[in-house]
């Protein structure tokens, strides 16, 4: 195949799929792992591809998705995978952890599977404060601003609340999750929360069902290194070259 082929092939295979690896491209072309990895550079140097560890990545315009959807029309949406990463998220829970919840549905579901009643809980979900409190655990709602349509405290008092506590761990919700971007919300004051609680905790955790993955929103709150992630797929890509995940199974 001439190398002008090989281009081509290697850019429409990131048209479609966002991500390739080096090991994918020499299957697909038949050619070496050093002509694959020249091609890529000469690509990147070109502005055609982004080349990371181990493959590349498409540097085509992502839509940025803008505005946060009520609680009430998310919750039932990939419930199921929810339910299994909540589920799994439970079982990390250690008698006397200082945890952090964030809101969220997912990590409603997490809400819904912890048993441990020797750890401290403390959410800015107004919604999962009322479920700690019903199950009798030792929880904490910090104070803030309520943003009506996810349910969470936000605002400039609540990140001040935030400062205080130092989390052995923080479970995190998330809108999208991107290789360049990291994770995403849609909202500042909701994305600086999430920011100030993954600082502030020793281990974080991102629960994120596998739709959540290549999409970007307007606010980063965390690059992907910073945090673990606990999904039901692993999709392709480098994700799990940047960060430590977690694929729940049935």
């Amino acid at each position: 195949m001439l190398t002008e082929e090989r281009y081509q092939v290697i850019l429409d295979y990131l048209s479609k799929h966002d991500a390739v690896t080096v090991t994918q491209l020499t299957g697909l072309l038949n050619s070496s792992e050093s002509t694959i990895r020249r091609d890529l550079n000469v690509l990147n140097e070109e502005g055609k591809l982004r080349k990371v560890f181990g493959g590349a990545t498409s540097i085509q315009q992502k839509i940025v998705n803008v505005g946060d959807e009520k609680v009430s029309s998310r919750e039932m949406v990939m419930r199921r995978e929810k339910e299994r990463i909540g589920k799994y998220a439970a079982t990390l829970i250690n008698d006397h952890d200082f945890i952090y919840i964030d809101s969220g549905t997912t990590t409603a579901c997490l809400v819904d599977h912890i048993t441990n009643r020797n750890a401290t809980y403390v959410t800015n979900g107004v919604s999962h404060a009322l479920k700690l409190l019903r199950k009798g655990l030792n929880a904490y709602l910090v104070g803030g601003k309520i943003k009506p349509v996810t349910e969470a405290i936000v605002g400039a008092e609540g990140i001040r609340s935030l400062e205080g506590y130092n989390f052995t761990k923080a479970f995190m919700g998330t809108n999208g999750i991107d290789i360049q971007a990291g994770f995403t919300t849609p909202d500042v004051e909701e994305g600086r929360m999430k920011e100030r609680a993954v600082g502030q905790s020793y281990t974080a955790y991102v629960l994120a069902d596998h739709t959540k993955f290549r999409r970007v929103f307007p606010v980063t709150f965390s690059p992907l290194d910073t945090c673990c992630i606990i999904t039901d797929h692993i999709p392709e890509g480098d994700f799990s070259e940047i960060t430590v995940i977690k694929e729940v199974s049935e």
